[in-house]
């Protein structure tokens, strides 16, 4: 088994004044910095993703601002790869899929921001392109949600998209789990 850590759009943009802040950013960027340095420990094959918008209509991950930087927390270090995306899928329009194949990997430990949207659709895909995929539900962070005026708390959106991978794209666990191999 070879396994990669992907770090999903942990970026400053999502943080306390931050454009576009999420419930739980902090706490769980500390949660994605411990399983980030298990794997920097153990030589691990680590990618950052980072989300640079380029829609005309765009309010954040501007191109060229603070807010599209890497959070301190989970910060790149010289020769980790970082992939650069427009779409919430890592792997659309992205050489994601052709970096971890020639890397021989075949399973991914996943974490980020936002859950409901770029963890849910990459986690999906990665599923799809034949990766096993295990998600880090506490180093992963939402939003409340709106639809037809009914408003979801960030907590329910977490645990409806959280258990809807755990069903058959992701094996879903706390880092606290992960890192002690449970």
């Amino acid at each position: 088994m070879n396994k990669a850590l992907i770090i999903i759009d942990v970026q400053n943009d999502y943080f306390e004044n931050g454009a576009a802040e999420l419930v739980g950013s902090k706490e769980a960027s500390e949660k994605a910095k411990l399983v980030l340095e298990k794997f920097r420990n153990e030589n691990g094959l680590i990618v950052h993703i980072q989300h640079v918008a380029n829609r005309p209509n765009a309010t954040y991950f501007l191109p060229g601002t603070m807010g599209t930087e890497i959070h301190v927390n989970v910060s790149p270090r010289s020769g980790e790869k970082i992939v650069v995306k427009h779409f919430p899928n890592s792997f659309r329009g992205t050489s994601l899929v052709e970096y971890l194949r020639s890397n021989a990997i075949t399973d991914l430990v996943i974490c980020g921001m936002m859950t409901h949207m770029c963890v849910d659709a990459t986690t999906r895909a990665a599923k799809d392109y034949g990766f096993n995929c295990v998600v880090i539900g506490d180093a992963c962070a939402t939003k409340d949600l709106e639809i037809n005026g009914s408003k979801v708390s960030a907590t329910n959106v977490q645990t409806g998209f959280l258990s809807a991978l755990s069903y058959f794209y992701a094996t879903v666990k706390t880092a606290e789990q992960y890192l002690n191999n449970q």
